[in-house]
């Protein structure tokens, strides 16, 4: 259900809502704070448009962890391989995408998103200013489904996964997708990575206790990048290679 805001055009400092919906997972909002634009999940503040920083972090740490699988222009890889695929698991205010999308390495850009009102608001929406380019890339696809569903069911393989549909492993915005997290989570993860293909999984704060379980499912090379912040805990991006 649909509640596009009539508000008026003059802004007093408080955060506008520009639509409300009831979706599959609950209400989702988008809603405009100055020059700012916010995603809202049942209350729950997820993100809004103020940096980038780290969705291009996450990106580009599985890029650099790459380095080498596929030539600098994206055309096709010295050892024969395509140019590599990625699964940007979140479509969110549309960081990750476009940051992407504006780099010529990645061959297929595939985006899991479950919130079909975050897929229309960027389809012709307040968001389609920061994603149109991208979504009109050949390279773009972007299916509606559930992360976690999706990637203990597809039959496709990718040379990189960025996740980034929570606030970490151990902050769920929504504990179904805690099993995402698990042993068992990361063994699909796995079996949707082509061999020597990387995991990155964005996280508001580190975690050593999520760098075990992942050496623990097999994964090597485990490590964790951090992003600056202004102040407190830097945010980070714990990446992990699937063995080749």
């Amino acid at each position: 259900m649909s509640a596009m805001s009539t508000a008026a055009s003059e802004y007093d400092g408080r955060p506008v809502v520009l639509d409300r919906r009831d979706g599959p997972y609950g209400e989702v909002v988008l809603r405009r704070h100055g020059e700012l634009l916010q995603i809202i999940a049942n209350g729950c503040f997820l993100m809004d448009t103020s940096d980038g920083r780290s969705e291009r972090l996450l990106v580009d740490a599985a890029r650099a962890a790459l380095d080498g699988r596929a030539a600098p222009d994206g055309r096709a890889a010295l050892d024969g391989r395509a140019a590599p695929a990625v699964l940007i698991g979140g479509l969110g205010v549309g960081f990750s995408l476009a940051h992407a999308a504006r780099d010529p390495y990645w061959g297929r850009i595939t985006v899991v998103e479950r919130e079909p009102a975050v897929i229309d608001w960027h389809r012709g929406g307040p968001l389609s200013a920061l994603s149109a380019r991208a979504f009109a890339d050949p390279r773009t696809v972007i299916i509606e489904d559930d992360l976690v569903a999706y990637v203990n069911e597809t039959c496709d393989t990718f040379d990189a996964l960025c996740l980034d549909i929570d606030n970490g492993p151990g902050w769920t915005v929504d504990m179904a997708n805690e099993g995402l997290y698990s042993p068992a989570g990361l063994a699909s993860c796995a079996r949707a990575l082509t061999p020597g293909g990387v995991l990155a999984v964005w996280s508001a704060q580190p975690s050593a206790e999520f760098e075990e379980t992942l050496w623990n499912a097999g994964f090597t090379q485990v490590r964790t990048e951090e992003i600056p912040v202004a102040r407190g805990v830097p945010d980070v991006v714990h990446l992990a290679v699937r063995p080749g």
